[in-house]
């Protein structure tokens, strides 16, 4: 049986934490600023978790994590 192949573009994206959590950066803060409050642009900083929906297909893109 051929390797599992990592989806190259979800490793960019995606990491784990020290607990086995899925994290990832905020959506929304990369251009078109000038219409969006300070106060929202400050809460797209950072990383957040995936959600639990999500992080079963993740195990799946990213087998090798």
């Amino acid at each position: 049986m051929p390797k599992m192949k990592t989806h190259s573009g979800a490793a960019k994206r995606f990491s784990k934490t020290g607990s086995g959590k899925w994290k990832r950066n905020k959506a929304n803060a990369q251009h078109i600023l000038t219409k969006k409050s300070q106060k929202r642009i400050r809460g797209f900083r950072g990383t957040t978790a995936v959600a639990a929906s999500d992080a079963k297909s993740l195990e799946r893109l990213i087998p090798g994590l």
